[in-house]
């Protein structure tokens, strides 16, 4: 009973939403405005004409619309013309305002259309070379000046076409739909979505195929060794020549001269198909390209001994040959892509079975099995089929070529790798040579200076009674044994290094009564200065020493050493009378700073200076370690 009950009510809520969208249903209908009442001829009269122009009879027959020659009058080729009236008050034809319209669907190969024995309209070119729009729709407004709005009105289609038997597909042999008279607007948006679909997306597609194959080409001429580029360009390319048919009203060939040509067109297309499934597979069969070439020479040989009047059988039965062909081609592409377990095969698959099926329903289409469709279906499916696989073929091209940047990048880093090892190894092997010869040179100049010019010095220090010149020899002494210490290349201990500097500083501004403030917290640091970076600070601190004596006039300095893990800094301060104002901007000129700043240089260090009148020198030396 519980069951019943939720059942029951279950029904009555689905009955009340139903109730509710009637409702709704019926005051969306009502606002919507009556649309007008078309009127659809589906009866004429027809008349023929001689290929002169003149009326042959009266009246030929009363035919049924639509009127498909193939069927009818297979062997018919010339001008039809189509009589019908309409009546504007008996007929049901709605307008409430605006201008009429008569609407013709389908009209091959071309149509002129006269209202009351006034032409009103034709699409093109009625005689050779006739414009082709069977795949385009016809809109010709009814001018109401013309219109018998109490009378009935009369009107005639002349079509120009031509017998199945003259044209390479059924859908291009001669024929009418049915006739329909309504308001121009409505008729016009159906006439723009049938034009939008009917030539647009082909021409759309076309373009689309055509930049696209423009591309393959030009990526198959870069890589020659890849013909399957080539290939599918020219196929891309080919296609859309073989669909302006369908868009292109005005080609400037007579229908015989353009019928062969696009069935002509049809060979080599098949053959770059074919081609390009077998490189795409990495197959190739000299004879199969063979075959496929001479075929391209006996389509046109066929068509030439058939005539034009069995044009239609004979392109009927090569393109049985080309499905055929392909569809070979498709099945050993298919082995060969899943024997090499290719990710994409099975995309493949479905897209060539796609395409096979569309042209056996051509195929059928062109034998009558089937009704002629409002759309060409090989025209639609086949540019969507293309681009899928366009689509995959650049897919496939970008991993190839992402592979190809890989190992190319990979190979450069490896070469890289290898150039900077060798060049390393080698720039190593000639330092060393290098250091070699030079430290040989330099302990044969430090041997030199040592053993021949510091016993000359040390005998004149020792034998000379003149106190000035036993002082410049002692002072050459020292210059020479730091010059020699500098040659011999031995790095000196940091603490080893400010004792000596410390020494020597203490004693020397002591003699000449200043005061030294010697700061410092790394007496104990283990790390070692290059032989280079001890005799060049030692002869910068000298220098700047020698300036506080000789020209400073300071009675007290401070010097303050800091070394942190990259540099070492040495700041060196009097409170002296400071740079003459003579000097100020131009101290390299003066007190040895070009000296010292050029020392500094040579270290990968600087020497700063700041001075000012009465406020002393401050010398900030900072080299790296």
């Amino acid at each position: 009973m519980e069951t019943m009950g939720v059942s029951r009510g279950a029904w009555v809520g689905v009955a009340v939403r139903l109730w509710v969208l009637g409702w709704m249903l019926a005051l969306v209908g009502l606002s919507v405005p009556v649309q007008a009442q078309n009127l659809v001829i589906r009866e004429a009269l027809v008349t023929q004409e001689d290929p002169d122009g003149r009326v042959g009879r009266p009246v030929l027959r009363n035919v049924s619309l639509p009127h498909d020659w193939a069927r009818d009058q297979p062997d018919f080729s010339g001008v039809l013309t189509y009589s019908a009236s309409f009546d504007l008050r008996a007929d049901t034809l709605v307008v409430p305002d605006g201008l009429l319209a008569l609407y013709i669907e389908r009209a091959c190969t071309n149509v002129e259309v006269r209202l009351n024995g006034h032409v009103i309209g034709r699409g093109g070119r009625m005689s050779e070379p006739v414009s082709r729009n069977c795949y385009r729709p016809f809109l010709f407004a009814l001018p109401s000046g013309l219109l018998e709005p109490s009378g009935r009105n009369h009107l005639d289609v002349r079509v120009v076409g031509f017998s199945a038997g003259e044209v390479a597909a059924r859908q291009r042999a001669g024929g009418l739909s049915v006739l329909e008279v309504g308001s121009y607007d409505q008729l016009r948006a159906r006439h723009d979505r049938a034009l939008f679909w009917n030539v647009t997306v082909l021409q759309i597609g076309a373009a689309v195929l055509s930049v696209m194959g423009l591309f393959m080409l030009g990526l198959g001429w870069i890589r020659r060794s890849q013909p399957v580029y080539l290939y599918f360009g020219a196929l891309l390319i080919g296609w859309s020549l073989v669909s302006a048919r369908v868009w292109w009203s005005d080609i400037p060939l007579t229908h015989a001269a353009a019928e062969v040509l696009i069935g002509c067109l049809v060979a080599p297309v098949t053959a770059f198909a074919i081609l390009f499934l077998q490189r795409h597979a990495g197959l190739r069969y000299r004879w199969v390209d063979i075959a496929l070439w001479m075929q391209c020479l006996l389509v046109p040989l066929s068509l030439a001994l058939a005539g034009r009047e069995r044009l239609f059988e004979v392109m009927n039965l090569w393109f049985a040959i080309f499905t055929l062909e392909v569809g070979v081609a498709s099945v050993d592409y298919l082995i060969q892509a899943r024997r090499a377990q290719r990710t994409s095969w099975r995309g493949v698959a479905a897209v060539m079975i796609l395409a096979v099926l569309a042209a056996v329903a051509e195929l059928g289409l062109q034998r009558g099995w089937l009704d002629l469709p409002n759309r060409h279906l090989v025209h639609f499916v086949m540019p969507v089929l293309m681009l899928v696989v366009a689509v995959q073929v650049l897919r496939e091209f970008a991993q190839a070529l992402r592979v190809a940047e890989t190992m190319r990048d990979e190979l450069e880093r490896r070469v890289h790798e290898r150039t900077v090892e060798i060049e390393r190894s080698y720039a190593h092997l000639a330092e060393l040579r290098i250091e070699q010869v030079a430290e040989a040179e330099r302990k044969r100049i430090a041997g030199d200076l040592h053993d021949d010019l510091g016993a000359k010095l040390l005998t004149i220090v020792h034998t000379s009674h003149d106190e000035r010149i036993a002082t410049l020899a002692r002072e050459a002494l020292e210059e020479m044994r730091l010059s020699v210490r500098g040659l011999t290349g031995k790095p000196v201990r940091i603490a080893d290094a400010l004792a000596d500097w410390r020494a020597e500083t203490v004693s020397r501004l002591s003699q000449a009564a200043v005061q030294v403030e010697w700061v410092s917290a790394h007496e104990l640091d283990e790390r070692n200065l290059s032989a280079r970076a001890y005799v060049q600070t030692t002869r910068i601190l000298r220098e700047a020493v020698s300036n506080i004596i000789k020209h400073s006039g300071a009675n007290a300095c401070t010097i303050r050493c800091v070394i942190d893990d990259n540099d070492f800094h040495l700041v060196i301060q009097d409170n002296g009378k400071g740079i003459p104002m003579e000097l100020d901007g131009r101290l390299d000129r003066g007190h040895g700073m070009a000296s010292m700043k050029r020392r500094a240089k040579q270290l990968a260090g600087q020497c700063l200076v700041e001075s000012g009148p009465g406020f002393g020198t401050l010398i900030r030396l900072t080299l790296p370690l």
